[in-house]
């Protein structure tokens, strides 16, 4: 075969090479924000999709990081008001003037009142296993899954979908063992005092 028939195909594998959608920042730079951060204030639609467990609330919360991050109940208003403090040691439950020990924190430690600030946390400290450009309910983001696999052998894996616009996050999802325990739709985000209305 002649060298100049061949410089067609070349040009072609080449060309075909560079169609993959390729992401608009590199993951680290997507992360380096929430690794900087001072602290953060969401507002999320948070389901508990477990078999027997199903649970839907709408949460707003404050993450600090290696500080005190609360979340509180604004739906369904039979809940509303009770608010959760999480602590690197551990969280509590208050409500009123009642404010109970609801034990010690763990890596594996997985639930509503803890979704907000598990999801951050995989934003800071993460290891990141995939990342891709992909488009949800129209809005065009970047996923991120990053494992989060603690001191047992549980497999914790958390998807997070950042908005391309802005880099805020717009879904999140955390699994178990492959099975999506957690499923987070993000309403407002703000860095400190600036929170923004993503509804």
């Amino acid at each position: 075969m002649r060298i100049e028939n061949c410089v067609p195909m070349i040009a072609l594998c080449l060309l075909l090479c560079g169609c993959g959608k390729q992401t608009a920042e590199p993951a680290a730079d997507l992360r380096s924000v929430y690794q900087e951060m001072s602290g953060c204030e969401m507002t999320a639609e948070v389901t508990c999709e477990q078999s027997g467990l199903e649970w839907s609330a709408t949460l707003h919360g404050t993450y600090v990081p290696g500080g005190e991050s609360t979340v509180e109940v604004l739906e369904p208003l039979e809940l509303a008001g009770v608010r959760a403090v999480i602590r690197e040691d551990g969280w509590t439950l208050e409500y009123g003037d009642l404010c109970l020990d609801a034990g010690t924190l763990t890596e594996e430690a997985v639930s509503p009142a803890t979704a907000l600030a598990r999801i951050m946390y995989a934003l800071r400290e993460g290891w990141l296993l995939e990342q891709n450009d992909e488009s949800r309910e129209g809005v065009p983001c970047t996923r991120l899954a990053l494992d989060q696999t603690g001191a047992s052998d549980t497999d914790i894996v958390t998807t997070v979908w950042l908005r391309q616009a802005d880099g805020t996050p717009f879904l999140g999802e955390i699994a178990v063992d492959g099975e999506t325990i957690l499923t987070v739709r993000f309403t407002a985000f703000g860095f400190c005092d600036t929170i923004t209305d993503n509804s």
